[in-house]
């Protein structure tokens, strides 16, 4: 009787779910599709800063890279539903869900936090354009080279939306590996504009080699207040690089509310706000999961008509 009675403890402790009071009882895994260095790399650790201590427990990073984010979504599948694995959750992600690429759909998964609202800018070199309206204009009848992150993404969909939303020219498209390299050949005139985040072209900015034009946004940014929006031309475009964090759909409700609350706190902490500053953003970036839920949803739905309108997917 005393064996049954042990081994029924035992059968209680591993199958059952976690409280959260018990919540974390290991490591917690973040796992992201980004390699070191990386805007979504740099994010995630700079949210881990701070939420490990909130959760009293350690975060590791673990990369899965491929498939635009589809090899890290993959193998969250198979990871147990009991809040010791995080994923972090993109844009691109979206994308990669709207093309099939991967097993995931948003009913796998349910939001906990944002951490980065970060706007696309079409940017020009400096010194081309006197104004926004006249970057427009220059579009109307001939279209112009667009610099882009690889295809089929958020930075493409951008650049074909903003122009057919304007009734502009279509754009042609050259994808270049990573924001740094599209910042530098812009300077050098292989393209004409370049879809890009403050962060990838803050040096060049400085430096008066390359200016923003235009930022796919409702409202104009705290660190570019002298650029226009799409919206301001009259062009209906909202775009962005958007950060934030997952986890399964399953996860116990009050170990999914306590892993909200210790990443939002962590990253209203001063040491995540000077990195959102650092790049050029500020506190709006932080949200809980009810805004990034919605967010998520709606940023989903516009991927999938967006690659639909566009002839990525059928």
């Amino acid at each position: 009787m005393k064996k049954l009675l042990v081994m029924a403890a035992v059968a209680a402790v591993v199958g059952g779910e976690v409280t959260a009071d018990e919540f974390p009882t290991k490591t917690i895994e973040v796992i992201t599709h980004a390699g070191n260095g990386g805007g979504t790399d740099v994010t995630t650790r700079m949210m881990m800063i701070r939420a490990r201590r909130e959760l009293g427990t350690d975060m590791v990073v673990v990369n899965k890279s491929g498939g635009g984010g589809a090899s890290a979504m993959d193998y969250y599948l198979t990871q147990e539903p009991d809040g010791h694995s995080i994923l972090t959750f993109t844009i691109g992600h979206s994308a990669t869900v709207a093309l099939g690429k991967t097993d995931m759909t948003l009913d796998d998964v349910r939001p906990i936090a944002r951490g980065t609202d970060d706007p696309q800018i079409l940017m020009t070199r400096c010194g081309v354009y006197d104004s926004a309206q006249a970057f427009v204009d220059a579009q109307k009848d001939t279209p112009l080279t667009y610099g882009t992150t690889h295809l089929g993404g958020i930075d493409d969909v951008s650049a074909f939306m903003f122009a057919r939303r304007g009734e502009l020219a279509t754009p042609k498209i050259v994808p270049f590996e990573g924001g740094g390299e599209l910042a530098t050949q812009l300077v050098a005139g292989a393209v004409d504009v370049a879809v890009l985040n403050l962060a990838e072209a803050g040096s060049q900015i400085s430096a008066g080699d390359i200016c923003p034009m235009v930022v796919l946004a409702p409202e104009r940014m705290n660190g570019l207040p002298d650029v226009s929006t799409a919206q301001e031309l009259g062009i209906d475009a909202n775009y962005s690089t958007v950060r934030g964090f997952v986890v399964h759909a399953d996860t116990p409700d009050d170990v999914a509310a306590k892993i909200e609350e210790a990443l939002v706190k962590a990253m209203n902490h001063t040491v995540y706000q000077g990195f959102l500053t650092s790049v050029g953003l500020d506190s709006t970036s932080v949200a809980g999961a009810d805004v990034w839920g919605n967010q998520l949803t709606s940023m989903q739905a516009d991927m999938n008509s967006a690659l639909k309108e566009l002839g990525f997917i059928e």
